[in-house]
């Protein structure tokens, strides 16, 4: 019982400390703009979350980083035109891409922790990227066709892809991969630690 107790306060401070880096990496990260919005540096500690502690704790750090967009402001242009829409798409790909995360590692662990740790860290930039394409189409397309005939797109498609999210999404996925053996090393000191 006690044993079962000792990990459980383990896993509860470790989501505790991972709330922190998000919201602080988000925090910092709202100064770090390439286009018109910031890099997303928080994706690691989702994935990270959702690795070592479990599914849920993916979708918990997720909603976290969502909440914090929203707080700094990094959504504004888009809570102006539509804020419910706006506060449904920052929330729902946070929480998506940190399920998402779990969900790839607990299916590829079972072939490889190392596999496991690469999906989760490749599934959690490219649902949180594609939750938020999906969204533009769903609550922001108008606005979204405006603005890519402003800017002299002939297509909605490459203007999201070209103008919006292109660079972020690239930037995000290359820092997860760099960053997936820090994940598989956690992940074996956290068995060489576990307590039996």
């Amino acid at each position: 019982m006690t044993t079962t107790k000792s990990f459980d306060t383990r896993k509860l401070v470790l989501l505790a400390l991972l709330t922190a880096i998000v919201i602080v990496l988000q925090l910092l990260g709202a100064f770090v703009r390439f286009g018109p919005f910031s890099i997303s540096l928080v994706l690691m500690p989702i994935a990270v979350g959702a690795v070592l502690i479990n599914t849920w704790a993916g979708g918990w750090l997720g909603f976290v980083f969502g909440g914090v967009v929203l707080f700094t402001g990094d959504a504004n242009v888009f809570l102006a035109i539509d804020p419910a829409g706006t506060i449904i798409v920052v929330i729902l790909k946070g929480v998506l891409a940190g399920l998402a995360a779990g969900g790839a590692y607990r299916l590829l662990s079972r072939i490889s922790k190392t596999l496991g740790a690469i999906g989760a860290a490749i599934a959690c930039p490219i649902i949180n990227t594609g939750v938020f394409i999906i969204g533009l189409y769903v609550f922001f397309l108008p606005t979204i066709t405006e603005w890519a005939a402003a800017a002299g797109m002939i297509s909605v498609m490459s203007f999201i892809f070209i103008g919006m999210v292109g660079f972020n999404f690239f930037f995000e996925l290359g820092a997860n991969l760099i960053l997936s053996p820090v994940i598989v090393r956690l992940i074996q000191f956290q068995q060489d630690k576990k307590v039996t």
